[in-house]
């Protein structure tokens, strides 16, 4: 296969100083201000998650400025001088500081290691890929956590708590499709027609996971992913059946743990902690072929919606408000 003519220039979305703030505009840069990295890839997609939503809207997200947010991409590769890609594989990169220490998705460009990518799965393309996203990847790992722990469809409900943003409506969908029978924790109480969609049995208000303060609460939960932390994780875990696990994923509620160990100790529930960021390799492409078949586009057009890149600045602030919904994929030639 020939190389493909690189171009001499690419489109991205820049968030700069401006004084004492930041602030997000469009920029045509050079291809050598890209960063350092084996592969480069033509970007044709990304998404929009929260803490894309942070790096727009300048909340200090962003290690160094100026740089370009997004923690997806998908797109192909035009070159690879580790030979580790062939020119013209689909390839879909979410990560290892992308977005956050090292320019992301929001441009027509990108380059990395060839280590950070993981092969689009066959059957699938970019746009099915960023509908997925970070959010959706973290669900898949979050469930085989709890899988690998011994957590069964018979065994009784599985709680994901912040049902309604990215990670919890995908680990909805996830594991009702592997048969669990799942419990939908959200404050949006106008969303339980879509939780229900996804896959939820049952809709239990925000309020009522903090509510159990004892340290062993009446058992519940036969599994949990968690992507609230704080109160809501402390009431969910004094609340988990014996033997039961926890996949804890996020921090929406806080970063504290206010609990005792009772309930690792008397009733064996293991805490099992979800790294997207650093996942080894194996274990990433496993994740991403098993999506594949769990999560097929079809499954996702409810909770999808596909914007262009010149709409993420008005977009960023909606998503931090959370009036945005399952997953907002960004074309970025849009």
């Amino acid at each position: 296969m020939s190389t493909p003519t690189l171009p001499d220039t690419f489109r991205a979305l820049r968030v700069i100083q401006d004084g004492d703030s930041s602030r997000a505009e469009f920029q045509t840069l050079s291809l050598s201000e890209l960063p350092e990295g084996e592969v480069l890839i033509e970007v044709s997609h990304s998404s929009l998650n929260y803490k894309d939503g942070l790096a727009v809207t300048g909340k200090g997200i962003l290690r160094r400025l100026p740089m370009t947010p997004g923690i997806d991409l998908a797109g192909t590769v035009l070159d690879d001088s580790s030979g580790t890609h062939q020119p013209g594989d689909g390839v879909i990169l979410t990560g290892w500081g992308i977005g956050e220490r090292q320019d992301g998705g929001y441009a027509t460009h990108a380059r990395a290691n060839p280590g950070w990518l993981v092969p689009q799965p066959a059957g699938t393309d970019a746009e099915w890929a960023m509908s997925v996203g970070t959010a959706g990847f973290t669900a898949m790992l979050a469930v085989m956590a709890l899988e690998d722990a011994g957590v069964r469809p018979g065994d009784g409900e599985v709680l994901v708590t912040g049902a309604a943003g990215g990670v919890g409506s995908t680990a909805i969908a996830l594991l009702s499709a592997a048969g669990f029978a799942v419990t939908a924790s959200t404050g949006r109480t106008e969303e339980e027609a879509y939780l229900r969609e996804l896959g939820a049995s049952s809709v239990i208000g925000r309020a009522e996971l903090p509510g159990m303060k004892r340290p062993l609460e009446k058992e519940r939960w036969a599994g949990v992913v968690d992507c609230v932390g704080g109160e809501t994780l402390a009431g969910a875990y004094a609340s988990t059946r014996t033997h039961g696990a926890l996949a804890v994923c996020g921090i929406a509620s806080g970063i504290e743990l206010h609990t005792t160990v009772f309930p690792l100790i008397l009733r064996g529930v293991s805490l099992l902690g979800i790294d997207s960021v650093t996942c080894p390799q194996p274990r990433r492409e496993a994740a991403w072929t098993r999506l594949a078949c769990d999560l097929p586009a079809s499954r996702l057009a409810s909770v999808t919606q596909t914007r262009g890149l010149s709409e993420v600045p008005a977009l960023a602030p909606q998503i931090l408000a959370g009036q945005v919904r399952g997953r907002t994929v960004i074309d970025v030639n849009g």
